[in-house]
């Protein structure tokens, strides 16, 4: 059966890790990811950072990219894209070797988050001894079958975003007058509070971009859409 993961690696490991570095307060959100050869990718995604001024420079300037060329350009955010040629070895092992699809791929805090979408069960297995064997530290934060991820995945949330506006939900958060604070939710689920309004601002702009946004763009003239 198919199954969704969602791990973790250190960016150090990972395509972008000079752009992590050199910014500052970066973050990366993937729209897009797939094999462009056998050794290298071609992603869609956009990126922010406090120092955007030098934003552009710096993607150009990251030994893991190649043909980096900025699609749109807003005040507090670009659309990228590029070729990833170097540390992928576990993105291509997941896509070619796996025929696996990659969902979700955020970077933030020295970390990438990824939700992968594996078409059997073995092939979790397969990935983990790949990582061990190449030394790659790729954790696997969550594992659950497709069919128990449904509700969830319905408008695109991750696991992690589901449970925690549902929990916020659940505690009154989001009543008027609120019935508790985030510090409070953050606490009953074991995250930091920082975790938890990250977590909730992403899953929210998805919700947003998956029902509301949409419909909007129906109405407007074509435009480039942010659709994670």
């Amino acid at each position: 059966m198919s199954t969704i993961v969602e791990a973790s690696i250190p960016a150090e490991q990972f395509a972008l890790r000079h752009a992590l570095a050199e910014l500052s307060n970066p973050e990366f959100e993937i729209l897009r990811l797939v094999a462009h050869t056998d050794d290298s990718v071609l992603p869609f995604l956009w990126g922010s950072a406090d120092d955007m001024d030098a934003f552009p420079e710096v993607m150009y300037d990251d030994p893991s990219t190649k043909n980096v060329e900025v699609i749109a350009e807003l005040d507090d955010e670009c659309l990228l894209r590029m070729e990833w040629t170097a540390h992928i070895r576990v993105i291509l092992y997941i896509l070619l070797e796996e025929d696996a699809t990659i969902l979700d791929a955020y970077a933030a805090n020295e970390t990438w988050t990824l939700r992968v979408l594996f078409p059997e069960h073995d092939s979790v297995s397969k990935t983990h001894d790949f990582c061990a064997e190449y030394e790659i530290d790729l954790n696997f934060d969550s594992i659950y079958e497709l069919s128990d991820s449904l509700r969830r995945g319905k408008y695109g949330l991750t696991e992690a975003q589901y449970e925690s506006i549902m929990a916020a939900f659940d505690r009154g958060y989001y009543e008027v007058p609120r019935e508790t604070q985030l510090e409070a939710v953050a606490e009953d689920s074991d995250v930091s509070h920082q975790a938890l309004s990250e977590r909730l601002r992403r899953g929210h702009g998805t919700l947003i971009a998956n029902t509301l946004a949409p419909r909007s763009a129906a109405r407007n003239e074509p435009s480039i859409e942010r659709t994670q």
